[in-house]
């Protein structure tokens, strides 16, 4: 194996992955080697340029198309990266909403919409994937939460419940899917630089300006990226069921 492509010859779909940490997490396993579903669900123009991003650095990309909150286009979008690659090695459940709303405002619609991208998108997409994960000898799945859900946060309580539960399934399904050689971790980032777009999170969170790095900046996303490939990689293997926290000590997680 070339150890500057630890991911050489696997297939990897990343949810939301058109912009900011989806975005770095797929360019960064396509470096590692792997080819990469780039999945979206409606920004088309996001997600070919990420596709034509990988593909301009000399890595393998597909655009897979899917709301993963509807069971029937998660089974669509698997189902097509398996008849074009044959396998499917890694799984990483990053798409997520985080507007903010203040509890007493909140409309159950807005709590739903949290919970069904959050969480029943990382249960949909893990479900239809674990058919290929079970075949893979080297079967990751990595669920990106966020550091509120364990800090709390003003005007979160959707957000901050559906990553806190993401958090439980991380630890759940190590446990189950351990026989089969699959391991799951969570990776947590706090206050990293990205681009938010209106609809699906908060311009400025209030929860930004209540916190501190110990390391006197903001995050990038490659750096979460970095640790998702690691992860993935075979540096990873005996590690699982973790909550991985990257927030340059703004959240010192036990």
């Amino acid at each position: 194996m070339d150890p500057q492509l630890p991911l050489q010859d696997r297939v990897a779909l990343v949810t939301g992955a058109g912009r900011n940490i989806g975005r770095a997490i797929a360019l960064a396993l396509a470096r590692a080697g792997a080819t990469v579903a780039v999945n979206v669900r409606s920004s088309r123009d996001e997600g070919e340029a990420a596709v034509e991003a990988i593909r301009a650095a000399g890595g393998n990309a597909v655009l897979v198309t899917a709301d993963v909150t509807r069971r029937a286009d998660v089974d669509a979008m698997v189902s097509s990266v398996t008849r074009e690659y044959g396998r499917l090695d890694v799984l990483v459940n990053n798409a997520a909403v985080r507007l903010e709303r203040a509890f007493a405002d909140m409309s159950y619609e807005d709590w739903r919409a949290a919970l069904d991208v959050c969480l029943d998108g990382a249960f949909h997409c893990t479900q239809a994937a674990l058919p290929w994960l079970c075949r893979s000898p080297n079967g990751a799945v990595v669920n990106i939460g966020g550091m509120t859900a364990s800090t709390g946060a003003s005007a979160r309580a959707h957000v901050v419940t559906a990553k806190a539960a993401l958090s439980g399934l991380t630890r759940a399904l190590a446990h189950e899917l351990a026989p089969s050689d699959i391991t799951v971790n969570c990776v947590s980032p706090g206050l990293v630089d990205t681009v938010r777009k209106p609809g699906s999170a908060s311009a400025n969170p209030q929860h930004r300006a209540r916190h501190a790095t110990l390391l006197g900046r903001r995050g990038h996303p490659d750096e979460i990226a970095a640790a998702v490939v690691w992860l993935c990689g075979p540096g990873g293997r005996f590690t699982t069921g973790q909550t991985i926290h990257i927030n340059g000590g703004a959240y010192l997680g036990g």
